[in-house]
């Protein structure tokens, strides 16, 4: 009896393991398990860079897509590179850093669309979709958009030892739009001109002996012309929390037969300095992550937007462009750290992440907090979490810009009386954004003043003493947000971000003040 009972244990214990490594196997059906870091904007040093690199690794990240754009040190077309580029032997010793780690560097070098940092160069003026409009090259100019995107990716080969270039492909919002174009979208469809145009790029990428990955959202809308790519092409499912047929019927994009990853994000539209979705962003972590698993998608890759990847054009005169300004500048990423250990957790289980549970639970281990500071946390991060837009609060039931400072400043007191026992410093970075988002509601609610109806010369004093004591804060802002910063960012980069964010009310208040 007692050898049937020690039997029986053990049959108990061995199918226990059983099932844990079948739930861990489970993980791995993501062969690819990336991460997708934008330095448009907010580059980081090359230390914070690998430092990066080795959290990543740590958590079993193995895939690490660049989207290097302007700091990358082409040498063939120097004039796209930027005051940030790193130097080629920079990125040989990040790449073979990220090798050792275990980690697959793809670049990405966008060549259809958020092509702004390239064709605002007069030496490329010919490849312009539009000639105000700098967002897009031609996809009719196919020699001589082959031969500038054939040096770039043959840089990038040279010193990326991934089998991969991603090539960009989304947003191309100016489909159709010259003159030629517009020809043959009559007589072919826009989705032979984009396919026609992709296709070319995918082939010079294979000629090469990589393999081309793209984003799918201009493909699900035109599904099609998705079977006219390349065999090998990998298609890349980015969704941030919306229906799965926003861009068109998701099914065909399934049932294509080609490799596809999905791409949730962390930092994405509507987020700002102002504002950080949080609860949306650990939704889109939970809903999509579990169907990707189930479509059987090969990878997973994480986004990281610093920006838009939309500009705004500075012009000289009606022909000549002075600069490019990022339109939506995002937190830093170090701010982020709570949403990228959830994604860390999404691919440790099959099972979906239980967002209030991990919550708490990182809050207990990372800050020292009891279930119910935790909660008070938690309930901070998502409080009124509604974007102004020219003056309205854009939630579901009306709501006054004062209404949400309210509860912006009650959030802001919660974190100030939460006093966390360990990782101090990564939790300031909540205190601030927060506080932040309280400064940015008191300028609306002021500009909100400023523009009412009954508004006259004489309320601008009172207006001015108000402005005064929101540009007052603000400078403090800006010194807590250099000391949390300094190693993410370059010194430049953090004179050059506080200057953006606090402009509208120094503006406000010259303009008022008729300072001369």
């Amino acid at each position: 009896m007692k050898k049937l009972v020690l039997v029986f244990i053990l049959f108990i214990v061995y199918s226990s393991s059983v099932f844990s490594q079948a739930v861990s196997g489970s993980n791995n059906q993501f062969t690819v398990r990336g991460f997708h870091l934008d330095l448009r904007i907010q580059v980081m040093p090359m230390p914070a860079l690998k430092a990066f690199a080795k959290k990543l690794s740590d958590n079993g990240i193995n895939t690490l897509i660049m989207e290097w754009e302007g700091t990358y040190p082409f040498e063939k077309h120097p004039l796209i590179s930027n005051r940030y580029a790193y130097t080629k032997a920079e990125i040989v010793d990040f790449i073979k850093y990220c090798n050792s780690l275990g980690i697959d560097v793809i670049p990405l070098q966008q060549s259809f669309g958020h092509v702004e940092y390239i064709l605002r160069n007069e030496k490329y003026k010919d490849l312009r979709e539009d000639q105000k409009d700098y967002s897009q090259v031609c996809p009719l100019q196919t020699k001589q958009d082959s031969a500038l995107f054939s040096d770039l990716y043959a840089e990038l080969a040279s010193t990326h030892t991934s089998k991969y270039i991603h090539i960009g492909g989304d947003e191309t919002y100016l489909l159709g739009h010259d003159a030629r174009c517009k020809a043959k979208v009559e007589k072919e469809g826009k989705s032979k001109l984009y396919i026609d145009y992709i296709r070319m790029l995918c082939n010079i990428v294979i000629k090469m002996g990589k393999k081309p990955v793209l984003w799918a959202d201009i493909a699900l809308k035109y599904p099609e012309a998705i079977n006219l790519l390349p065999k090998g092409t990998i298609l890349v499912d980015w969704n941030y929390g919306w229906d799965m047929n926003n861009f068109g019927e998701h099914q065909k994009l399934v049932e294509s037969g080609y490799e596809i990853w999905g791409a949730p994000a962390i930092r994405s539209n509507p987020d700002n300095y102002y504002l950080t979705e949080w609860e949306k962003h650990f939704k889109n972590i939970r809903d999509f992550i579990p169907v990707c698993r189930k479509l059987k998608y090969n990878g997973i890759v994480m986004t990281s937007w610093s920006t838009s990847g939309v500009y705004s054009a500075v012009f000289e005169n009606e022909d000549e462009i002075t600069d490019l300004y990022a339109i939506r500048h995002v937190y830093p990423i170090s701010g982020f750290n709570m949403l990228i250990a959830g994604y860390f957790e999404s691919l440790k289980s099959a099972i979906p992440v239980d967002i209030d549970r991990f919550v708490i639970k990182y809050a207990g281990d990372q800050y020292g907090f009891d279930e119910v500071q935790a909660k008070q946390f938690w309930q901070a991060l998502k409080v009124t979490p509604y974007t102004v837009h020219q003056g309205k609060v854009q939630s579901p039931k009306p709501l006054s810009i004062n209404a949400i400072l309210d509860s912006t400043r009650a959030a802001s007191a919660t974190l100030h009386q939460l006093n966390p026992l360990k990782n101090k410093e990564e939790f300031e970075q909540y205190r601030l954004m927060t506080d932040i988002r309280a400064n940015y509601l008191q300028y609306e609610a002021i500009e909100e003043h400023a523009n009412a109806p009954d508004f006259s010369v004489a309320g601008v004093s009172g207006i001015l003493s108000e402005l005064k004591k929101v540009i007052d804060d603000e400078a403090e802002l800006d010194k807590r947000f250099n000391d949390l910063n300094k190693d993410v960012l370059y010194p430049s980069e953090l004179v050059q971000e506080n200057e953006l964010r606090g402009a509208k009310a120094r503006i406000l208040y010259d303009r008022l003040s008729r300072k001369k």
